[in-house]
């Protein structure tokens, strides 16, 4: 019985329409299939409104800020209208800036370049590297990975309780897991922040594409995330938040655009006067058009209805883990346990298989792309594994042949353009790899397990 026969709901919204969702893709065994997009977590397909509004605005293309014709004044309108819509998307408050930046990880760490000297910072273990890396200059605490959303509060309670009262302190906590997809109490972390005279950051990559994320409802002090995953496509991404620390700080780059006044002194060096806007971290010329898609997919979401694109993800969600709970060899990783709130992000392992071999398999066997590895995170997984910290383990896949343990695993993810069809066939897909084995031979090659094309089919 198909996993959606129960739990079939026509008031759902459809899935929004996205780029590649008619390509087809060769599979090993002959014949083609329709791509199954199903690693959202890594880069989610562009919405197809956003490529037709970049499509739209592409032909009057111009440098900004400072030009003087018509497509160069058009496309500056275009980028500071682009940074008032996110502005409203993530509820900024009055006196908060948006900076563009590449991604999340830029976004965190031109933060933890602006933050100060003598700043504590304190980071779970489970946060992905671009949350858990960047803070080279600063006093780090990491805290052990919690088991619920109340140890998460309390831990980050006592942690603060011990620190030094009288220096700045930042807190960087994750809103949606990329490992797990589990929701984390953001609201209750923040208030446990402020109560101790800390700033909190969150980092909304994994949150933003999934939930409505509100810097002042939540009462955070800042938000990061990035527009690959948001279904913009391009490399552009967002830090918006507090202004002072920001406008305090040296330029996160210097260079035009970062710089009001620049002059050379009569000892022959330069004095600079930089901006206090959110063009003091915007120096060189920006990603316009990346910058506009960002704007153009958070005006799609807001109009397609965070309510309605909330209630289908869960039942896709719902869907798959009915599926992969049906499969003994299956074990879905979670930090908070069954019942805890999650996006569309699902990890696992397969008793008896590499995870390479699997995500392999079922890419080449049914079309279905997913990501096997440790995701970037590298501790989180290692704890949900059970494994030594130290054991050895990469961010992709090991020197392992098919079949051998791996420190890895596998990782499922969708979202607002997700078919029924993509989550049938995967469920298919793994409770037939699981009961009948791969129909093809797999080698490993550079690290990653492939399809051995000079083998016959199994």
């Amino acid at each position: 019985m198909s996993v959606f026969t129960a739990a079939a709901d026509q008031s759902l919204c459809a899935p929004l329409p996205v780029l590649g969702k008619d390509v087809t893709v060769p599979l090993v065994t002959g014949g083609e299939v329709s791509y199954a997009a199903l690693d959202y977590a890594a880069s989610a397909p562009a919405l197809q409104r956003v490529w037709d509004d970049v499509a739209a605005y592409a032909p009057y293309y111009g440098s900004v800020h400072r030009g003087a014709g018509y497509l160069s004044q058009l496309s500056t309108d275009l980028f500071e209208n682009s940074r008032a819509t996110v502005a409203e998307f993530l509820g900024c408050r009055a006196g908060d800036q948006v900076i563009f930046t590449r991604s999340t990880t830029d976004s965190l760490n031109l933060l933890a370049a602006v933050v100060p000297a003598d700043c504590q910072v304190f980071v779970y273990e489970t946060e992905h590297h671009a949350s858990l890396l960047p803070w080279r200059d600063a006093r780090v605490t990491y805290l052990n990975a919690p088991r619920t959303p109340a140890q998460a509060v309390e831990m980050l309670e006592r942690a603060l309780a011990e620190r030094d009262p009288y220096g700045p302190a930042l807190v960087c906590v994750t809103g949606a897991s990329n490992v797990t997809g589990e929701l984390w109490p953001v609201k209750e972390l923040a208030a446990a922040a402020h109560a101790h005279g800390a700033r909190i950051v969150l980092d909304a990559a994994q949150l933003a594409p999934h939930h409505p994320v509100d810097i002042a409802e939540l009462d955070v002090d800042w938000v990061a995330f990035s527009g690959h995953k948001l279904y913009a496509p391009f490399g552009s991404g967002v830090l918006a938040g507090r202004a002072d620390w920001l406008q305090e700080a040296e330029p996160y780059l210097a260079g035009g655009g970062a710089s009001r006044k620049v002059a050379r002194r009569t000892d022959g060096g330069v004095d600079v006067e930089w901006h206090s806007t959110a063009a003091r971290h915007e120096a060189g010329s920006p990603n316009v058009i990346g910058v506009y898609s960002i704007a153009a997919a958070c005006k799609a979401l807001t109009e397609a209805g965070f309510d309605n694109l909330v209630a289908r993800e869960q039942y896709l969600v719902d869907a798959v883990r009915t599926g992969l709970a049906e499969v003994p060899e299956v074990k879905v990783l979670s930090l908070f346990g069954d019942d805890a709130p999650r996006v569309g992000v699902i990890s696992f392992v397969v008793e008896g298989w590499n995870s390479s071999h699997f995500a392999a398999a079922l890419s080449a066997e049914y079309g279905i792309g997913v990501r096997d590895g440790l995701f970037c995170a590298h501790p989180l997984v290692r704890t949900l594994l059970g494994s030594d910290p130290q054991e050895v383990g990469e961010c992709g896949a090991p020197e392992a042949e098919p079949g051998e343990r791996s420190l890895n695993a596998i990782r499922v993810s969708f979202g607002a353009g997700t078919p029924d069809e993509h989550i049938e066939r995967f469920v298919r897909a793994v409770k037939e790899l699981v009961s009948e084995g791969a129909q093809w031979k797999y080698r490993t090659e550079d690290g990653r397990c492939v399809p051995d094309r000079g083998a016959a089919q199994l």
